[in-house]
């Protein structure tokens, strides 16, 4: 049934949702990228959380190998993944941590299994890769915390803990976020609801899947970006990169997430990050600043391939996700 409605899916667009989660589900805790050293405590940590919420808990056979910047070979992280793929028993796959890797074992995965029995993939940075490869495949993702999240102070991570439970069982999601004066919602202002698939991620994953089979088709959706420890002339440069490969022709909205940690060049790039991006986003699609998602302590939950209502005025802007 879940495999013809894949079918279904591309002739609508509507993407297939996962099975959302049940008292004793069984969930994975994998790391696909980055090394795991010295966090068995906070894997544990996040364990315990899940298992709070009536979960069952396992890990990836080589969650804690080392392979210098890898939390194992290229082969011992694609095997995790793809076991985790392949099992019926598992109803999520949740990242421990992001970092750099997940390209690496992307082409190697068979999805066949995945396709006829989709389960939820969780994690952001540069889980993106996954998000934007499985988008293309028919099946909703979660942007969501991640195992090391819980490394944060716990009062600032109440809203990402909170907001991920719901997403993971299936409760409305929906944020309202004050308004920031780099806004542009002129058109939201007047009383427009717009209403599209979110897409997106981080702004250097989605950069490195241009040219692939895994890049993201933008036409009328409402694309969300987020970044970290990079120079304003370094995202300049991603940005016009998408916008020569056609990613805001026929955009709805951009709603910008955390971008934190800006390096300072010794040549001052001459505007704010808010003013860098409406600079090379068009004049007539609307750009909301300051959404809590992305490498902050408090990063909201998001489930990229669903329908968003998007409606702003001078004092907040409004983002709930629709069936």
């Amino acid at each position: 049934m879940i495999f013809s409605s894949i079918k279904a899916q591309e002739k609508t667009g509507k993407l297939i949702t996962p099975p959302y989660l049940h008292k004793g589900d069984t969930i994975v805790i994998i790391a696909p990228a980055g090394i795991l050293k010295n966090r068995e405590a906070t894997i544990e940590k996040a364990k315990n959380l899940a298992e709070s919420w009536g979960l069952e808990v396992v890990y990836g056979k080589s969650l804690f190998n080392q392979n210098n910047h890898f939390s194992g070979t290229d082969n011992e992280r694609f095997k995790d993944f793809q076991e985790a793929l392949d099992n019926k028993n598992i109803k999520a796959i949740w990242s421990a941590r992001g970092g750099y890797g997940s390209v690496r074992i992307l082409d190697k995965l068979n999805f066949i299994k995945f396709k006829k029995n989709p389960k939820w993939i969780i994690g952001y940075s540069d889980i993106t890769a996954f998000h934007n490869h499985i988008h293309n495949l028919g099946v909703e993702t979660m942007h969501a915390m991640m195992a090391t999240s819980l490394e944060e102070n716990p009062e600032e991570i109440v809203e990402t803990i909170a907001s991920f439970k719901k997403a993971l069982f299936g409760e409305e999601l929906k944020y309202s976020i004050p308004s920031s004066e780099e806004n542009r919602n002129a058109i939201l202002n007047s009383g427009e609801i717009l209403k599209g698939q979110l897409i997106g991620g981080n702004l250097s994953i989605l950069t490195s899947m241009l040219g692939s089979n895994s890049q993201l088709s933008t036409a009328g959706k409402i694309l969300f970006i987020e970044e970290i420890g990079e120079y304003k002339y370094s995202i300049d440069r991603m940005l016009q990169s998408l916008k020569r490969a056609g990613y805001f022709t026929k955009i709805k909205a951009v709603i910008v997430g955390d971008m934190s940690s800006i390096k300072m060049n010794s040549t001052k790039w001459g505007s704010s990050i808010e003013q860098l991006i409406l600079d090379v986003v068009p004049e007539d699609i609307p750009v909301l600043f300051n959404f809590p998602a992305g490498h902050e302590a408090d990063n909201r939950a998001l489930v990229f391939g669903r329908k968003i209502k998007l409606t702003a005025d001078s004092d907040q802007y409004s983002v709930k996700f629709t069936d």
